[in-house]
């Protein structure tokens, strides 16, 4: 059958393109408009990326052949636009080509689709222009990002852990940072978080130019996107797409994307709010635990309106992760109280485990959560779960449980994670924002004003 209540069909609708491998069709999506102008057909169509790769060659359907295609960006959504001419063929563009604008539609149509509603519309891009007395918000975190880099380039993924741990309690409200008996950052999945005093620094520097302007929640957003920035300036065109897509938990919009190079330039969304309340017992309930079963993941991450899927992306934040020896020794010496090492586990890494945590040790040693490319963003993290090397027992779960497994081997087997993990970390990031009257601007990031 087609799509459901309509009947069979033979051969591609009109206006239909059809991704093809030799003989076997890969993939079919259908026209988004078909319009005319001045005398002129043009045949809109979306490529979804994941469908190309070597040997796949475009076939179009009838009603678009005979026509000279022209390839364009529109920065909104990528379109394929094909012309009507003198010409009888047509001629497939090159596959390097369909590969970039391919892998750039998908990212873009995530974006979109996920992109935050009107309801949120208290954020936007350059909300702090012309705010600051005369100084430019994000060019001052960038300054102090760029300088804590210099020394520390681990400052990745640890800005990307603290956005994460803020947003995924009370949401991107900063109330990871304040201090206090029983807050958020004492409680003991939060006691491995860094980076607090790089957002002090920027706070710092920006209440000494405009006071009680620049909220606590968009400094950790800006100083993440920053860090990304730097990462390109050392990585590979390819890392950096890679880093891109990643960090779009910080409501990343592409304003250009030109294929072929490393034009780019995005930007963070502001205007959020600092919240007023952080409780221990909030991190504590609503921060996945390092053992939850798949089944109780899935029930955490859906308590913030996301899916199974998207718990098995943002658990891949884990492919940049690091652990303490804490979090494993069970695993490693008395699993379930048996004595032993977790039969789940590949013994050579339970040995290799130990010698980084001894029994005995008091030692907290940190342990790459990643064992095959650990601080790259990309899909090993999969690999090495379905090899049973994942380091939390979160992590080994999803890749057994028949919830999540499926999803684990295509991520594992394909190249979609950095875009798929965008979408997510997108609706992660717009959950539970404060905006307008709600909350307030602290004066110290630490403490809620009096």
């Amino acid at each position: 059958m087609g799509r459901e209540g309509e009947p069979e069909r033979n051969g591609p609708r009109i206006g239909e393109v059809v991704i093809r491998e030799g003989d076997h069709s890969k993939h079919r999506e259908e026209v988004e408009a078909t319009r005319e102008r001045s005398g002129e057909e043009e045949c809109l169509r979306h490529v979804a990326g994941d469908t190309l790769g070597p040997g796949v060659t475009l076939d179009v359907h009838p009603s678009c052949r005979g026509l000279t295609e022209d390839r364009s960006w529109s920065g909104k959504a990528e379109t394929l636009k094909v012309r009507r001419s003198a010409s009888t063929l047509h001629q497939p563009p090159p596959r390097s080509t369909m590969a970039l604008v391919a892998a750039a539609s998908l990212a873009l149509l995530f974006l979109l689709a996920v992109a935050p509603s009107s309801s949120r519309g208290a954020l936007q891009v350059g909300f702090y222009n012309g705010k600051c007395n005369g100084t430019d918000v994000e060019s001052a975190v960038k300054s102090i990002v760029a300088s804590r880099f210099s020394s520390d380039r681990t400052i990745v993924p640890v800005l990307l852990r603290l956005h994460f741990h803020d947003c995924f309690v009370k949401g991107c409200d900063a109330s990871i940072l304040l201090d206090g008996t029983g807050t958020e950052k004492t409680a003991a999945p939060n006691l491995s978080v860094r980076g607090y005093d790089i957002i002090d620094q920027a706070k710092s520097a920006l209440e000494s130019k405009c006071p009680g302007v620049v909220s606590c929640a968009d400094i950790i957003a800006i100083a993440t996107r920053d860090a990304v920035v730097l990462v390109y300036s050392l990585s590979s065109e390819t890392e950096f797409l890679l880093i891109l897509f990643f960090l779009v938990s910080v409501n990343l919009y592409v304003d250009d994307w030109q294929g072929g190079g490393s034009q780019y330039s995005y930007s963070v969304q502001t205007g959020r709010r600092d919240g007023n309340v952080s409780l221990a017992s909030e991190a504590l309930k609503n921060l996945p635990g390092d053992s939850f079963s798949a089944s109780q993941a899935i029930a955490a991450f859906k308590a913030k309106g996301l899916s199974a899927s998207d718990t098995v992306l943002l658990l891949g934040a884990h492919t940049v992760g690091v652990t303490h020896c804490s979090f494993v020794r069970s695993r490693l010496y008395n699993y379930n109280g048996s004595g032993k090492a977790d039969p789940a586990m590949d013994p050579a890494l339970v040995s290799k485990l130990k010698s980084t945590c001894p029994q005995n040790s008091t030692a907290n040693n940190f342990i790459l959560l990643d064992q095959g490319t650990a601080l790259t963003v990309d899909n090993s993290y999969y690999k090495q779960i379905l090899a049973n090397k994942g380091i939390l027992k979160v992590d080994q779960n999803i890749a057994v449980d028949g919830l999540t497994n499926s999803t684990v081997k295509s991520l594992a087997s394909g190249s979609s994670f950095p875009t798929l993990f965008a979408g997510a970390m997108v609706r992660m990031g717009a959950v539970q924002v404060l905006t307008g009257n709600q909350g307030q601007i602290r004066k110290s990031c630490r403490v809620v004003n009096k």
